[in-house]
């Protein structure tokens, strides 16, 4: 198996960054979201945000194999969401790998990298994607009652995990 690296994404990585991003997106959420959402969501538009908030001084972090981005995450300060004010002090904005990538060890990788092993920390994960919710568990999350109806974001439930 090919090593990960891991690395800050800078602002030169934007269009592979916004790729792999919204390439994630269609993989996990092509059944959960709403057909609005794909049309407003775009790689063009993912490109151009990640350049914008590179831009402005985002610091996230991009997991490559022999030179391929295969991976992204990002962690922030926490923040309210869905009328639920936050419980942490940092929260995974996004962790995406491509599928072909799974079970390689990038995720893990990524978490590690934005959120090092037993920091306190929230996240929103998609309340229909089991894989995803089982990878955080087995990292110390758990749901604490907190849920989206997903209407600000195509339909997509999700719920809040906090270790």
């Amino acid at each position: 198996m090919t090593p990960v690296s891991v690395r800050a994404v800078t602002v030169e990585d934007a269009e592979r960054a916004g790729t792999v991003h919204f390439t994630c997106w269609v993989e996990t959420y092509a059944a959960l979201a709403s057909p609005t959402f794909w049309e407003r969501v775009s790689a063009e538009r993912s490109i151009a945000t990640w350049r914008r908030l590179l831009t402005e001084g985002l610091d996230a972090r991009l997991a490559e194999v022999d030179g391929e981005v295969v991976g992204v995450a990002v962690a922030t300060d926490g923040g309210e969401r869905a009328g639920y004010p936050p419980v942490r002090a940092r929260e995974l904005g996004n962790l995406y790998v491509l599928r072909a990538h799974h079970g390689t060890g990038a995720g893990q990788a990524l978490l590690d990298a934005v959120l090092p092993p037993g920091t306190p920390a929230q996240l929103w994960a998609a309340r229909d994607n089991p894989r995803a919710l089982r990878f955080y568990e087995r990292n110390g999350f758990v749901p604490d009652g907190a849920a989206d109806d997903g209407s600000a974001f195509g339909g997509i439930a999700s719920v809040r995990l906090v270790r």
